[in-house]
């Protein structure tokens, strides 16, 4: 075999097979990601990427998100931007540098992410992250990331914060409720109410974002999930979906995250990639190939420090087998003059 150089490499791409050539396990040596075996604090990386071509248009295809941006040019100089979402997987699975990804059956709880600017094709982006805070909750236990994204300029990109549960029976706590019941996306939509395709200057309370309708596939699913590095996970193995109470593979919480994005810059526009926030909390599980819609609703108007209007806004995810969300959150962003 091959000399295990893994900690030569600053990163490796998380649907490439051809480190598995070099390897018998790509996971030796790794940590088993249970509660028990944290490290508070608990650093990884910096690591580098590159983001290319490749990485731009697999993102395309595990979202379904043609945005002209992200394979044409961008309002940012006419440059090509990976989509806005596009480093967030990455910085979720941070953690499988010291933890075995193929034994982690757990629970994305709660995302937040901050938008401060665009990353350009083939820029190297340094990554790192922490693991900050532990604790035990309705007998689960949680663990809280904050990580980032830097460009070769350092100017950070995307700030990330997540909750997850690292190992869990998803199908038996999914639907249980948020666990801070005093802040609550209704997700009631108004009779009447207008209608708009963006966030402008004539913008009001109670307007409602035109929905966007999407399927994700069981091959989008696995692509974005890492099954290019052969990880065995609920989202894109039948068996380990089944031992975790699952019907069948589950869409990740992140790649959820991604289809809001999609939703949010069609709202923003480019002012999202650069001062978009957003923070969603899931909770029911998403199948493969299960329709969903996603909504957005003005429920308020602030002006920021420097004097610019915002628009806070309640999203959210519904199933259409059931109508039942499974995600939901807040997101806030400039009003364009």
């Amino acid at each position: 075999m091959t000399t295990d150089t893994r900690n030569e490499t600053p990163w490796r791409d998380l649907t490439d097979p051809r480190r598995a050539g070099d390897f018998d396990d790509l996971e030796a040596g790794l940590k088993d990601p249970v509660f028990e075996n944290l490290d508070i604090p608990e650093s990884f990386g910096p690591i580098t990427i590159t983001v290319d071509d490749h990485k731009i248009k697999r993102f395309a295809f595990t979202q379904d998100d043609y945005n002209p941006w992200s394979l044409e040019g961008s309002p940012f100089g006419g440059k090509r931007i990976g989509q806005a979402c596009l480093l967030g997987n990455d910085l979720v699975q941070l953690f499988t540098l010291k933890y075995a990804g193929s034994k982690t059956v757990g629970f994305h709880t709660e995302e937040q992410m901050w938008f401060e600017n665009p990353v350009f094709l083939g820029e190297k982006v340094t990554l790192s992250g922490e693991y900050v805070e532990a604790f035990e909750r309705r007998g689960q236990g949680y663990v809280v990331m904050e990580a980032r994204a830097v460009g070769e300029d350092g100017r950070t990109i995307i700030r990330h914060r997540g909750v997850e549960i690292l190992r869990t029976v998803p199908g038996a706590i999914a639907g249980r409720g948020s666990g801070t019941p005093e802040r609550r996306v209704s997700g009631d939509l108004v009779e009447g109410a207008r209608q708009v395709e963006s966030i402008g200057p004539d913008t009001a309370i109670g307007d409602e974002l035109v929905p966007l309708s999407k399927v994700i596939t069981a091959e989008q699913t696995a692509v974005f999930s890492r099954i290019g590095e052969y990880v065995r996970n609920t989202h894109s193995d039948f068996l380990v979906a089944r031992a975790g109470q699952l019907r069948m593979p589950i869409v990740q919480g992140q790649q959820q995250v991604g289809v809001l994005g999609e939703f949010l810059t069609r709202a923003f526009g480019a002012a999202w990639f650069t001062s978009g926030w957003l923070q969603v909390k899931f909770i029911n599980t998403l199948e493969v190939f299960e329709p969903i819609r996603v909504y957005g609703k003005v429920v308020g108007i602030e002006t920021d420090k420097n004097g610019r209007p915002q628009a806070e806004l309640e999203v959210w995810i519904r199933r259409a087998s059931d109508q039942k969300p499974t995600t939901v959150g807040w997101a806030r962003g400039p009003i364009p003059a």
